[in-house]
């Protein structure tokens, strides 16, 4: 086998395992947001309620580990089912040109995609919902303490022209 042909090869039989893999989900380690010393608040007492913020949300997002393997359970049973019916529709379609093997393979890869792609959002929205409620325990907690959140800037102000008005003659 040429050393071009292997590789290919070996990144064709790899790409089932990089498909899965991207819909791992992982519990969140920390905040998204970013808060500041309060009014009349040293840096070290920041610190302290920062350690103090960030455990108080990892203690209330306890069931995350299991939340997170479930979805990556899912997430990976999508991506399966996405290939296995692929392949059958392939199998079917390649069956009518004379070549079911053929059909079933690039069926296979195609629903391997599909279902990745699929399974890959699912993974995210449950990465983003975790984030989210992480945030909002440690937001709580640090404003609960005289901390300060950064606001996100507000959206650009767009400034457009009207869109045309058409008159018709009667």
């Amino acid at each position: 086998m040429s050393g071009g042909k292997s590789k290919t090869v070996l990144g064709l039989a790899l790409a089932p395992f990089l498909a899965l893999g991207a819909c791992t989900v992982a519990p969140p380690t920390g905040p998204s947001i970013t808060a500041l010393p309060g009014p009349g608040k040293s840096f070290q007492q920041f610190q302290y309620d920062d350690a103090k913020c960030q455990n108080y949300a990892q203690a209330r997002m306890s069931g995350s580990a299991q939340e997170a393997a479930a979805a990556s359970q899912n997430a990976n049973g999508t991506a399966v089912v996405g290939t296995l019916l692929g392949a059958a529709a392939g199998a079917a379609l390649g069956s009518l040109g004379g070549d079911a093997g053929a059909g079933a393979a690039i069926g296979a890869g195609a629903g391997l995609l599909g279902g990745a792609s699929v399974a890959g959002g699912q993974a995210q929205s449950a990465a983003d919902s975790m984030q989210g409620r992480y945030d909002t325990y440690y937001a709580q907690c640090m404003v609960g303490n005289g901390e300060v959140l950064q606001q996100p800037p507000p959206p650009p102000v767009v400034y457009a022209a009207p869109p045309p008005v058409y008159y018709y003659p009667y």
